[in-house]
């Protein structure tokens, strides 16, 4: 397949701040930015800047980011599913994973991950992805946020959505370990009905739930 991509941005301004949303990036674009000190949920920063810089030379990968000025303050990446992850087993080429989004505890507040998520969409290219996310509690900021695990649930769809992916069912353990946990996605206009089928029956590789 064909990973076309057509770069968006958009310009931002809240309480008296400015920022830019924009992408896919390069890898020549993402390495001239800064990278904020907060951007740690996964790694320490310099290591996660790193990781960034090797996911954007994959042919599938999309970094959409959100910047003040030349520092990288929020980003969001598209990429193929863990090949350990059951997303994977069905070989469909045009199924992404939103592998990670994340907003500088220094930067929250602002609407950007939503942001990010709208201009994600914007290229007419997604319409031919099936895009999802597997959320899992354990690694929301729960503690820096001050939410409970309901609240932040409630945010976190909410965000989602804004990038119009929904809430769907599946018989994924790790997913069903605890009721928070949930699979959300969103299937292209142009998915055709074998790869939506294909999804399907990943999503539940039992004949039944009870």
């Amino acid at each position: 397949m064909k990973h076309s991509k057509t770069y968006h941005s958009m310009e931002i301004e809240k309480k008296d701040r400015k920022f830019i949303i924009e992408g896919p990036v390069t890898e020549e674009a993402l390495s001239s930015f800064d990278f904020d000190s907060g951007l740690i949920a996964f790694r320490p920063a310099e290591k996660q800047y790193e990781a960034l810089l090797e996911v954007s030379r994959l042919p599938e990968s999309r970094i959409i980011l959100a910047r003040e000025n030349d520092k990288i303050v929020g980003y969001a990446i598209y990429l193929y599913p863990d090949p350990l992850e059951r997303w994977s087993e069905v070989k469909l080429d045009n199924l992404l994973e939103l592998g990670a989004i994340e907003i500088s505890a220094n930067y929250r507040g602002y609407g950007l991950a939503k942001n990010i998520l709208k201009l994600s969409m914007m290229d007419d290219a997604m319409e031919d992805y099936i895009i999802i996310t597997t959320e899992y509690y354990w690694h929301w900021d729960l503690r820096g946020t001050g939410l409970s695990i309901w609240e932040y649930r409630d945010v976190m769809e909410k965000v989602m959505q804004s990038g119009g992916l929904e809430w769907y069912a599946t018989d994924d353990p790790e997913i069903c370990s605890h009721p928070a946990n949930c699979l959300m996605a969103r299937i292209g206009s142009c998915v055709a009905p074998d790869a939506v089928h294909e999804f399907n029956r990943v999503r539940f590789k039992h004949r039944y739930m009870f």
